[in-house]
């Protein structure tokens, strides 16, 4: 059903926000009544009180984890079953998918438009591709003496925690515990005190499905709550997607307790290369806007760096101004809405002073720079930069808003030199004619996905998302998500 504006405000004056924890089975409040206030960024209005779980809910919370995992009413489940139920999973989340969209926007100042058709749908494409997935997985018999029987067999980890950003609160949330699930596994997920509401949603719907007690619970909270995960002695792996900053913080935590395995996929500042022999200017200026200002910018693939042969630079840029008028801030609950609001003020914040920083290290603004509807919430316009060097802060940092670096290049060695010379390595993207040429650049690019003739396509599960060298470590997605959330086990038989 397509909603109008008014239906969709129509529907949020009546929605029932659950703001508490998710432990053993129910909703609680903490046990010192601690909460913290989840605004829309859109209007600054609360939408609820959220439990601030402290360290007893936490230890509550990994003992039931421990105890259910151990019981084996899920780790020993036969997979066709345990299949069948994330199934239902999946089926539930796509039955409330106007609720979970309309939390999601309310929440993280999202348009409904992109809710309603990406998040929350992908959640449950996820959730269904790893419940298909179950079961066609097996081992290994090993080639050994006759004498013996090597067996080489993959086993659930045990109890999984897994800390998720608040850009994309449903769909990121899923990439962890569609796959940790599937494996067998008992989940803890702690979602961003950002955007904490369709977290806590998918707890009851996990139940309603079949997941058993102490399976599928949820920590709302600060940083405190994901720092304690990490520490944890009986946690058995974490999996932790955000900045690349605190991620350096989560490997240690690991470390220093008991070695758990600890997954990140973290920051980016991806490059988006136009060659001179690019096969539809027009199209890469297109995807070039919507690679930044989708989302708001809010997104670790980001093309926040458009490196442009000079012999081209002013046709694109052109292009690329026209492009970007498709992204205007507006309202998140209209269906016509192409860009939403900032996810909080210390976001908000964080972007504006980045394009302060541009404009006084000498980028030339081309477009946008200002906020808008400031008196309504939490909205920045689509904002371009043409950069005199590739070391200006804007062109090496990562902003995580609608704020695009142009940088000029001479010639192809020059480009990838530029692209390459990154700490973070997540995606990049080449646009030419020639096939050779989108061969050799691919390889040479340090990124974890290259795209060709095209930017941030592929939402399908069959491909692995991750980065290289600072962007983090293992992969999201395809049957390589399942790996991390599994120990393997050699058996020897002697006959």
């Amino acid at each position: 059903m397509t909603r109008t504006l008014a239906q969709w405000q129509q529907l949020a004056s009546e929605l029932t926000i659950e703001g508490r924890a998710f432990i053993a089975g129910s909703y609680r409040q903490a046990a010192d009544q601690r909460t913290f206030s989840c605004l829309n960024p859109a209007t600054g209005q609360k939408l609820a009180d959220i439990t601030w779980c402290g360290q007893e809910e936490v230890e509550l919370a990994v003992k039931t984890a421990r105890q259910a995992f151990t019981a084996g009413s899920w780790s020993e489940l036969a997979p066709l079953e345990r299949g069948r139920i994330l199934k239902r999973f999946a089926a539930l989340i796509r039955h409330h998918n106007d609720e979970l969209a309309l939390l999601e926007t309310l929440d993280a100042g999202k348009p409904i438009s992109d809710t309603t058709s990406v998040d929350v749908p992908g959640a449950a494409y996820c959730m269904e591709w790893f419940a298909e997935a179950i079961d066609k997985i097996g081992g290994e018999v090993a080639p050994v003496d006759p004498k013996l029987l090597g067996l080489v067999t993959r086993e659930a980890i045990g109890v999984v925690a897994a800390v998720v950003p608040w850009n994309f609160p449903i769909l990121m949330a899923s990439w962890k515990f569609a796959p940790a699930l599937a494996a067998g596994n008992a989940l803890i997920l702690k979602p961003s005190e950002k955007s904490p509401l369709t977290a806590i949603r998918l707890a009851a719907l996990a139940q309603e499905a079949g997941i058993p007690d102490g399976i599928f619970q949820v920590l709302p909270g600060g940083g405190d709550v994901g720092k304690q995960l990490a520490l944890h002695m009986d946690v058995d792996c974490l999996a932790f997607t955000g900045s690349t900053a605190v991620g350096k913080l989560i490997a240690g935590y690991g470390a220093q307790s008991n070695l758990k395995r600890v997954w990140l996929e973290l920051g980016g500042k991806s490059p988006n290369i136009i060659l001179p022999d690019c096969p539809d200017l027009s199209q890469a200026a297109r995807s070039a806007a919507a690679g930044i200002f989708y989302n708001m910018g809010e997104m670790c693939t980001a093309g926040s760096r458009v490196l442009i042969h000079k012999d081209i630079k002013e046709r694109f840029l052109s292009e690329l101004q026209q492009a970007a008028k498709n992204f205007y801030p507006g309202d998140p609950l209209d269906p016509a809405t192409s860009m939403g609001a900032i996810v909080d003020q210390i976001q908000y914040d964080k972007v504006l002073s980045y394009i302060d920083k541009g404009q006084s290290e000498g980028g030339r603004l081309l477009l946008g720079g200002k906020a808008t509807h400031v008196q309504q919430g939490l909205f920045i316009e689509p904002t371009i930069f043409d950069c005199p060097n590739p070391q200006l802060s804007i062109c090496r940092e990562e902003i995580f808003g609608p704020v695009l670096s142009v940088i000029t290049f001479d010639n192809l060695e020059d480009a990838i030199q530029i692209a390459n010379d990154s700490e973070y390595g997540l995606g990049a993207a080449v646009w030419t004619s020639d096939l050779s040429t989108a061969h050799r650049v691919s390889r040479r690019l340090r990124a974890g996905t290259v795209w060709v003739n095209c930017y941030d396509e592929g939402g399908d599960m069959n491909f692995p998302f991750g980065g290289f060298k600072q962007s983090g470590n293992g992969r999201d997605k395809s049957l390589h998500a399942l790996e991390k959330y599994t120990e393997l086990k050699s058996t020897l038989i002697k006959l």
